[in-house]
Parts: structure tokens; sequence; C-alpha cells
């Protein structure tokens, strides 16, 4: 064959040398899949005593009707049904156990990641109702009128007082 044949070849050879020479480097010896197949992906086999040893932050809602059955109830008859207690609260990975664990985020910043209008109608991200902050009592926290577990309802617990924009 001719040289304008053969030298890339090589090239291609050499690269692919390189290649696998490197991965022998820097990927582990206990890299692979193992008895559980697929399912967990990748991952090195003598890390899994760490990853075990690391705590669970998100318990999901299923805990929160022991304590909070109101709450549950009333979210749940809402259409903030869909979103996760953790959503709003954070982890609660060391609750009821840290009272103090779950934190109650009362400021318009947490509503306004959600309930700013966005003009995506052809998404369900569009569909949710939303607010111009800026001109949306931008003074007044959202739970001064808003109940957060049932929007549709009004918040009875505050005092109506009118607020101007």
């Amino acid at each position: 064959m001719k040289n304008h044949v053969w030298r890339p070849l090589f090239l291609v050879v050499a690269i692919v040398a390189g290649i696998l020479f490197t991965r022998t480097l820097l990927v582990p010896s206990d890299f692979g899949v193992y008895e559980r197949g697929y399912m967990y992906g990748w991952h090195r086999k003598s890390n899994e005593d760490d990853w075990k040893k690391i705590r669970v932050k998100y318990k999901t809602s299923s805990g929160c009707p022991e304590c909070h059955k109101d709450k549950y109830d009333d979210i749940k008859a809402s259409p903030h049904a869909i979103i996760s207690c953790e959503n709003c609260h954070g982890p609660a990975y060391d609750h009821p156990n840290d009272p103090q664990g779950l934190h109650i985020d009362r400021s318009r910043e947490l509503c306004i990641r959600c309930h700013a209008y966005l003009p995506y109608k052809n998404n369900v991200r569009g569909n949710i109702p939303g607010i111009d902050p800026q001109n949306h009592y931008p003074q007044a926290q959202c739970i001064m009128c808003h109940y957060p577990h049932n929007p549709v309802k009004p918040n009875l617990k505050y005092k109506k007082t009118e607020v101007k924009p």
C-alpha cells in the first residue's frame, strides 16, 4: 500500500493505543459492574462502604402525616399536592429527632422560584400561575394572603389588612 494509506492508519492505531494506555493508568482496577448489574451503573467496589456511611437526607413525604396530618391533608387537597414537603422545607434527614431540622422559609423568594411569571405556555412550568414579583405586593410576604399548603384557600391565620402595592 501507499504511504497515504499507512500513515493515517498508524495514526489511528497510535491514538487508540494511547487512549487504552491512559485508561489503564486512570481507571481503578475495581471499577465496573458487579452483582447487581447495571441497576446502579458503574462504580468502584472498594467504595461501597464509604457510600453506606453517608446518611440519607431526603425521606419523602411519607413520614409527615404522623405528626402533621392537618397540613398533609391540606396540601394533598390542593394544587401543591404534587410537591414533596422537602421541596419547600428542605431535607428531613434528622427530623423529628431534631425539630429544628426542617426550616420554615416564609420568604417571597421561596414562592417566586416557582410562581414568577414565565411566558412558556407549551410546557408544564408555563402552566403554573405566575406573578410579576416587582408589581405584586413586593413589600409583603406571600403567606400574608396565601396559605402555602393550599394556596387556593385564603390564609386566615393573618389578619386581613390591605397592603398597598
